[in-house]
């Protein structure tokens, strides 16, 4: 039987393998996806591994999505200007090629919500790979300014340098021919962060914080009812709790879960997904 594997540490949490294995049933695949804990030290030879012939592809999750990348033979276009990969599959030679379906599923379920994010003000916590991807999914939405804040600044000064890089031509210009987003990189403890969080219009939580207890990326942020509050992590956290007390409106990544889910088990089967038969082994 064939398979396909998500690849991260930890990986306990997830519940892709829900939704996948749902849908290959539904379809009459003989294939299956498993969660496969794998620390850094392993993630060399788990990719070596996937150029079995039992293997289809992989997902990747933290913290891996970029450490990835010089494992594989190639990534494509979106992967490589958003700098992370999270979906993995093989090409018609068998090569490992690596993709990013963060960015799409992501902005797929802002707009199931409703949320559209041009001439929008979001900020974004966190500078991982799906804070990438976040990031690179927004400019594209015309998003008019963009905050990056993370524990560490530098990271995101560095996210939001190779975002730049990546939207703009040698004219400072984006595709559309526009000036692009105002780029502005923060520590979670700078006091200039407050300011935004009280006038934005989104706040996306792009860490891992809040698989946990009620471990939160940031305590009871002043955000109002004019506010999208989206956590990628998938279960009521703190972080989604307390911005519903002040009156925000909040969304946790499911939606995000199951939309770039879809992209990446077309890519592995050559079939379309059935998105129904997945939102159902979830709820």
């Amino acid at each position: 039987m064939q398979k396909i594997i998500l690849i991260g540490d930890p990986v306990a949490h997830s519940r892709s393998h829900l939704m996948h294995n749902a849908a290959l049933t539904h379809l009459g695949l003989a294939m299956r996806y498993e969660a496969v804990h794998t620390p850094a030290a392993e993630l060399a030879a788990r990719i070596a591994a996937l150029r079995g012939a039992e293997y289809l592809g992989a997902n990747i999750t933290l913290p891996h999505k970029q450490a990835v990348i010089p494992f594989l033979d190639g990534i494509d276009e979106l992967a490589a200007q958003i700098g992370a990969v999270n979906t993995i599959y093989k090409s018609p030679a068998g090569e490992l090629i690596g993709t990013n379906t963060d960015a799409p599923g992501l902005m797929a379920d802002l707009a199931a919500s409703g949320f559209a994010p041009e001439r929008r003000l979001a900020v974004i916590l966190g500078a991982s790979g799906a804070a990438r991807a976040a990031a690179f999914g927004l400019a594209e939405a015309k998003v008019d300014t963009l905050v990056v804040a993370n524990r560490t600044p530098e990271r995101a000064e560095e996210l939001l340098a190779d975002l730049l890089l990546t939207i703009t031509d040698d004219d400072g210009l984006t595709a559309t021919g526009e000036p692009p987003p105002a780029l502005i990189a923060l520590g979670l403890d700078d006091p200039e962060l407050t300011e935004y969080l009280t006038t934005c219009d989104l706040l996306l939580n792009a860490t891992s914080q809040g698989w946990h207890g009620d471990e939160t990326p940031l305590p009871d942020p002043p955000v109002g009812t004019h506010t999208l509050v989206y956590d990628m992590v998938y279960r009521p956290t703190r972080l989604l709790q307390e911005a519903a007390a002040r009156g925000a409106q909040t969304r946790d990544g499911l939606g995000m879960l199951v939309h770039q889910g879809t992209i990446g088990f077309t890519l592995w089967t050559g079939r379309e997904a059935p998105l129904e038969v997945m939102w159902g082994a979830l709820r």
